[in-house]
This record gives structure tokens, C-alpha cells and sequence, in this order.
């Protein structure tokens, strides 16, 4: 039954998002892998509509923040404000207490106010004032960001960016899918009438089950492998964290479920692999950025 649910939330989100089942399959790994999701491409090619279409299929609550060079972190975690009948500070929530928050154009945000996702991200909890808030579960971020040549962006710092377990592009369509677009239905108010495929409480015992799919020491050894070479290699200014390993495992485990799989392969490893990688490494040549993916396959036997 699990699987028949993966294939109608695909076949939803794909009704929507037309001609990209690859990114669609990465950005569903993510999430059912209980991760946090980057978009980066340039506006107008579907990041938040891919955003809103994921929360519509897998019933999940949804608030997209847009985000400014004037926010502040209250605008996004919430403030507490006193009400002088009580005599008490009561605590208003902010647009993050929801389980699918879209930070639309995170990086024209300053630093102040990205780090203010930090927390959330990483403990599914806000702390303000010395208290401390339990978020909705399940709990997402989808961020969204332009190339950082545009006017106006803050780069993610590389704390940040690690809180990310995968950073996908979207790219414009091909000629097929476009002319369908062009011609068809306005994307947005299909989303609007979606139904939703499964319930969040469904969605987490997916994410369950996902954790269940059985990774070999052998592949074990692989991911280890691949993780030395990026720290032994010299090819990069810092080598891949302990925590870019587990995320690289969790995203193989949703890969081999996605693709009706009880055990992990090398394949699942190498189908996430630059996904899960390109934004935590930085190559010392600039211009073997993003190009180094190929290259580490072929090095890194598999056990």
C-alpha cells in the first residue's frame, strides 16, 4: 500500500509540475526523508508552485514568507506582546508554525533574518525569550532562492546551507511541457483544487518506513568512502561533514522506497548523490564547481 501511495502522489504532483518527474522524485526523497529543501533557479519556473503543490498532495499546513532586506526574525518566528488586562506577556506565533513553511527568496534576506530559520530547522523548535515552542510535526522548510548574481541576495552562509538536506533546480521546460503550460490551465489554480493524497499522520508513517529500508555494511562502507574523498581528495576547501553522511543515507534510503526498493543500492547513493553534495562543497579550482560529481563516481569503487 505504501508504494501504490508514493505512485499517486508523484502522478498528482506530476499533473502540475510538467515534464520534470526527476526533480519531482528528489524533492518527495527529501521530504519523506525528513529533510529540509533548497530551490535555486531563476523566478518563474515553478519554485513555488512545486512548494504548494507538495503541501496540497501530502495534506500538509502551508504558509510561504516572503522574504525582504527588512525582516526581521520576529516576522518569522513571532513576538511576544503584553496585554495589560492579564498583566502578562502573551506569545503570538509567526508564519513558521506550520508543517510546510516556504521561505520564498530566502537569500534577499540579511543574515540576522536567515539565521533565524536555524533552530527551526535543525530542532523543530522556536526559543524566544527562554521559552521554548514545539513546531507542527511533520515540520518542512522549502526555501527558495535566486542565482546569487542577481541584485539584492545575502549568500547563505555555509551553516545554513548544510541545515538544507538536498538543493535541486528546477530549469526551464522543454519545448512539450511548455507548449502545455502556455496553452493549459493556470498552474496556480490547479493547485488550489488538488486533493490531498495522503494525511500528514499517513505521511509520517511513510517517512517511517522509510527509515526501516535496510542499508548493508557494504554500502555503508561506500558512503564512508565517498566521504573520504572529498576530505582527502584536495580537490575541495572542506571535505564533507559526519552529518552530509547521514543525509546522504537518509535521502538513498527515500530513493529506494520511492522506487520500490527494501534495500538501499550504489545507485540510490549516486541518484542523490549531487543533490545532496553540491551545496556543502566548494571546489579550490572555481571552475570544477558543480563538475566534480562524474568524477568521484568513477574514482569511488563500490565494495
Amino acid at each position: 500500500m505504501a508504494h501504490a501511495d508514493i505512485n499517486h502522489i508523484l502522478k498528482a504532483i506530476n499533473t502540475i509540475i510538467l515534464g520534470k518527474p526527476q526533480i519531482v522524485k528528489l524533492a518527495l526523497s527529501c521530504l519523506l526523508a525528513k529533510g529540509h529543501l533548497l530551490i535555486e533557479d531563476v523566478p518563474g519556473v515553478g519554485k513555488t508552485t512545486l512548494a504548494h503543490t507538495l503541501a496540497k498532495t501530502l495534506g500538509l499546513s502551508f504558509q510561504r514568507v516572503q522574504f525582504t532586506s527588512d525582516m526581521l526574525p520576529a516576522d518569522i518566528l513571532g513576538v511576544s506582546i503584553f496585554d495589560r488586562d492579564s498583566q502578562q506577556f502573551s506569545f503570538h506565533q509567526g508564519p513558521i508554525f506550520t508543517q510546510l513553511v516556504l521561505a520564498d527568496e530566502v537569500n534577499r534576506a540579511t543574515p540576522r533574518t536567515q539565521s533565524a530559520l536555524l533552530e527551526a530547522m535543525e530542532e523543530r523548535q522556536v526559543s524566544i525569550e527562554g521559552e521554548t515552542y514545539p513546531l507542527p510535526q511533520p515540520f518542512f522548510v522549502i526555501a527558495t532562492q535566486n542565482p546569487s548574481t542577481q541584485i539584492g541576495t545575502f549568500p547563505l552562509p555555509e551553516s545554513q546551507l548544510d541545515r538544507f538536506l538536498m538543493r535541486i533546480e528546477i530549469g526551464y521546460p522543454d519545448a512539450e511541457a511548455e507548449r502545455a503550460l502556455l496553452l493549459g490551465e493556470d498552474r496556480r489554480e490547479m493547485v488550489q483544487q488538488l486533493d490531498a493524497v495522503v494525511s500528514s499522520k499517513q505521511l509520517i508513517t511513510l517517512q517511517a518506513a522509510v527509515s526501516q529500508i535496510h542499508v548493508s555494511a557494504a554500502l555503508t562502507d561506500y558512503i564512508q568512502q565517498l566521504l573520504a574523498h572529498t576530505r582527502d581528495s584536495g580537490l575541495f576547501h572542506f571535505g564533507l561533514s559526519p552529518r552530509a553522511g547521514l543525509s546522504l543515507l537518509h535521502a538513498a534510503q527515500a530513493w529506494a522506497f520511492i522506487e520500490g526498493r527494501e534495500q538501499v543500492i550504489p545507485e540510490d547513493v549516486q541518484a542523490v548523490l549531487s543533490n545532496v553534495i553540491n551545496h556543502r562543497l566548494q571546489a579550490r579550482d572555481e571552475q570544477q564547481n558543480g563538475h566534480f560529481i562524474a568524477d568521484m563516481i568513477a574514482q569511488v569503487a563500490i565494495p
